[in-house]
């Protein structure tokens, strides 16, 4: 159907923020002729938002497209009694004995179709509501409230995250809440939080990257992921700043480099390994900082005793001589920075790989200064606002650890329920799928995410969600995950969706809204409300606007290390947003800092190497003797004096604006905290002491290696034209011809290897599966590694062969690292085929 959009103001000026990726680009919404987008609307680049310095990227000026496809979700539907079973399939699919048919899930995905498929029937939101609370209510009475889980996603905004994890935990009073943002940051929060005591994706703004001197580059491909950051790099080179890229390809970004290490997947640590050796053998490090500023150096100097440059140079085929020269570079500079992403997060070693960047910047000083710092690339729109209030299953508002007793009665506090009715600590996003294998989970609500296209050796969770009794998606489309569902309903596009979010700089902005919800879509938000309702737990989700729960997340996260406490619609609005923390003035709240590691409820931050046994990635903020309450919370000029009296510092010292900045007290008169742009000013972290900790790293082999059978590795990633599952991009015209499908990537020598040219066919064999593709000679590839992006799902799902191994600590899958075999597929009329065999393929 075509969609006439309702303006939301009229008369003025239609403003939002592109749905794709964390920087959150400004967008302005002016009418156009036919040649327009279908809304009758082109997207054209905020003139006035201070961080995409004017621009958007390809997906941003299509942004709008999808949210007018012909196969939009614009009431609840359920799913038709196929198969006599009360809409679910007969067992026995592609997806195993529990499963849907793959081709009938397939053919219900289809992005080109025209409204959902014959397998549902529209209904009321009265019907939908009605039978998911009874459903949910039966099955929770006959196996408890367990029974029930929460799949959230990271795009949603701050509101409905927090709301999500508001209503699995009193309205479902469920354990079981995680969201997709797990495959994303949890590997890079578990390393900020061990080396610093608080993670955000930067502890530095944008504009401070033109004042870098040396930068590096590790696993993020920036100019397809995040293309509108990359003025800021261009900026830093004009003005002379060496930029290094570490990446298995020749990137788009890399391009652009001075020097490009071309790295195997899974050998980070043992690189920058060979890096501190030479910091430390040739005495490059930034003594005093190390001395004043951190702990944990004699760890840091016997764990890369045994990796002397030679050696890593040896053992990654990386030249000597470059580990050298980027060791001394980036020490010899005044101001550094280093920035890292998924391609060597999303791997068993995420967390340590990502430590020992941070001991790069912290043995070379380049922190808490201007031009300096450590940064991991947010990949999803809202992936640092998701996991700071609660979508995690271990986290509470304000990045509070769930098994806190202080956090616990803070936030049972400002939800008006008793401490003991909150659950505990569950499992991690993948974990979930395995809990529904069991047979502890029965039903699962999933807003905003797809699981099946995203998670690693998807064919078990197409599995366990073939086996749930109740499956609930609310999405804009028939989905790849929607096609297993029982309900689906239709949820509202970022254009129709008032919130804030929170970019990859921790900058927390308001995103108006610029029309009225499609059809009969429900904002997340008042959805979340009625089905509470309708749980018997109403009360607790009496909102007149979406401005009311973000009033009270603010509250419930006063005294968190996510401190969104000083912050306002109002005060959003004008300033352009607020970095967090932002605490409230006068704010009366002492609770300790929550959310502290395990290391340091135990009595001591000494840890390991590799951090002390934090709870799955969750807010691992130390107590006690480096700050007082009073400066954390902002609470004026006496009570951070008093506390930079007693400790030697406060918290403006640690995590304040840089020096010569207006303070924090100044701010309050002037109508509120300012925020906190640049985190550690002064070199105080917010830890124990208030020094960083630096990990003495020990690199271990990835869950799989080559073998014989097995002998290449294989590795995924995004394409610029697309954003996660592909789910609006796929069905955006204009981006979705540039890359129709997903190609492998292989180098000309391996290529050659196996009689294979530009655009042939080649098998892909894990030990979960196999995927035939089209082949794209890449010069610029590790020889050994084979590229596929992964915005695709059914028989196109690279995800299909991807390990499911997790990290220890952070749960994070290992996507990008699996063993995998690599085949010619023989065309069936190549004449050296012989007849026979060519008949057998036809068959």
């Amino acid at each position: 159907m075509t969609l006439i959009p309702t303006a939301a103001n009229p008369d003025g000026r239609l403003r939002t923020h592109c749905c794709f990726c964390s920087m959150q680009c400004g967008i302005d919404l002016h009418p156009a002729g036919g040649a327009a987008d279908a809304l009758g609307y082109e997207a054209k680049p905020s003139p006035d938002f201070p961080v995409a310095t004017g621009k958007l990227c390809q997906k941003g000026l299509h942004s709008i497209t999808h949210a007018a496809h012909p196969g939009r979700i614009l009431a609840p539907h359920r799913k038709q009694d196929e198969c006599g079973d009360g809409g679910r399939f007969l067992p026995g699919g592609a997806f195993g004995a529990a499963g849907r048919s793959a081709s009938a899930a397939r053919r219900r995905t289809t992005p080109g179709a025209a409204g959902p498929s014959p397998a549902w029937r529209p209904a009321s939101w009265t019907e939908a509501l009605d039978d998911i609370a009874a459903r949910i209510l039966r099955l929770q009475e006959q196996h408890g409230p367990d029974s029930v889980a929460v799949f959230g996603g990271g795009s949603l905004t701050n509101e409905v995250c927090y709301l999500l994890g508001k209503f699995a935990r009193v309205a479902l009073r469920t354990r079981y809440v995680d969201y997709n943002g797990r495959y994303c940051m949890s590997s890079a929060a578990a390393a900020q939080q061990r080396a610093f005591g608080i993670d955000r994706g930067l502890n530095f703004p944008l504009d401070d990257i033109p004042k870098a001197k040396y930068i590096i580059l590790a696993g993020t491909n920036i100019a397809e992921c995040q293309p509108t950051m990359m003025p800021y790099l261009l900026a830093a080179k004009k003005q002379g700043a060496v930029l290094v890229t570490i990446d298995p390809r020749q990137t788009l970004t890399s391009k652009i480099a001075d020097i490009h290490i071309t790295l195997q997947p899974g050998h980070d640590s043992l690189l920058v390994g060979g890096m501190l050796h030479v910091l430390l053998e040739e005495n490059l490090y930034d003594a005093e900082f190390v001395s004043a500023r951190t702990e944990g150096l004699e760890e840091v100097r016997e764990a890369v005793r045994p990796f002397p440059p030679e050696r890593v140079a040896a053992l990654t085929g990386v030249a000597e001589e470059t580990i050298r020269a980027v060791a001394r570079g980036f020490a010899a500079v005044e101001t550094g920075i280093v920035l890292t992403a998924r391609g060597l997060e999303q791997q068993v070693n995420g967390v340590e790989h990502t430590l020992q960047y941070i001991n790069l910047c912290l043995l070379a000083g380049h922190i808490g200064k201007p031009g300096s710092g450590f940064g991991s690339v947010t990949g999803q729109a809202n992936g640092q606002g998701g996991r700071e209030h609660g979508l995690k299953a271990d986290q509470l508002p304000g990045y509070r650890s769930i098994e806190d007793p202080e956090a616990r009665e803070h936030v049972a506090r400002v939800w008006g329920i008793d401490p003991a009715e909150l659950p505990g600590k569950g499992v991690s996003a993948y974990e979930l799928f395995g809990k529904i294998l069991d047979g502890g989970i029965k039903a699962m609500l999933i807003l905003g995410s797809n699981p099946v296209v995203s998670s690693p050796n998807n064919a078990r969770v197409a599995e366990a969600l073939g086996k749930l009794e109740l499956l609930v998606v609310v999405d804009l489309f028939e989905t790849e995950t929607a096609a297993y569902a029982d309900w689906l309903l239709p949820g509202t596009s970022f254009l129709e969706a008032e919130g804030t979010l929170t970019n990859l700089e921790g900058r927390v902005f308001h995103r108006p809204r610029a029309f009225a919800p499609a059809g009969d879509s429900l904002p997340d938000y008042r959805f979340l409300c009625a089905l509470a309702e309708r749980l018997g737990r109403g009360r607790y989700f009496r909102y007149t606007s979406v401005s009311d729960v973000f009033d009270e997340l603010c509250r419930a996260s006063a005294g968190g290390i996510a401190d969104y406490s000083g912050m306002s619609y109002s005060r959003l609005k004008e300033a352009q947003g607020l970095f967090w923390p932002c605490p409230a003035a006068g704010e009366e709240e002492t609770a300790k800092p929550a959310g502290q590691p395990e290391e340091c409820r135990a009595g001591g931050a000494s840890g390991t190497a590799g951090g002390g046994a934090a709870a799955e990635g969750g807010g691992i903020h130390c107590a006690g003797t480096a700050f007082g309450d009073k400066a954390r919370l902002g609470a004026g000029a006496g009570a951070a004096a008093e506390a930079a009296n007693a400790n030697g510092n406060g918290l403006e010292a640690a995590i304040g604006a840089e020096p010569g900045a207006m303070p924090a007290a100044a701010g309050l008169r002037r109508g509120g905290h300012p925020g906190t742009p640049r985190l550690f000013a002064g070199g105080v972290f917010p830890r124990a002491g208030g020094r960083a900790r630096l990990h003495g790293i020990t690199p271990r082999p990835p869950a799989e290696s080559a073998d014989p059978d097995y002998p290449y590795l294989l590795t995924t990633g995004r394409l610029a034209g697309h954003y996660l599952s592909g789910a609006q991009t796929r069905r955006t015209e204009a981006l979705a011809k540039k890359a129709p499908e997903p190609v492998a990537e292989l180098h000309p020598a391996l290529a050659e290897q196996l009689r294979l040219r530009q655009d042939e066919r080649v098998r892909l064999t894990t030990r979960r599966g196999s995927l035939e593709l089209t082949v794209r000679l890449a010069p610029g590839i590790h020889p050994k590694t084979v590229f596929v992006p992964f915005h695709w799902g059914g028989e196109l799902a690279v995800n299909r062969l991807t390990n499911d191994a997790l990290h220890p600590i952070s749960r994070m899958p290992e996507f990008k690292i699996c063993a995998v075999r690599v085949e010619r597929v023989e065309p069936v009329n190549d004449p050296e085929v012989p007849e026979t065999e060519r008949l057998e393929k036809i068959q």
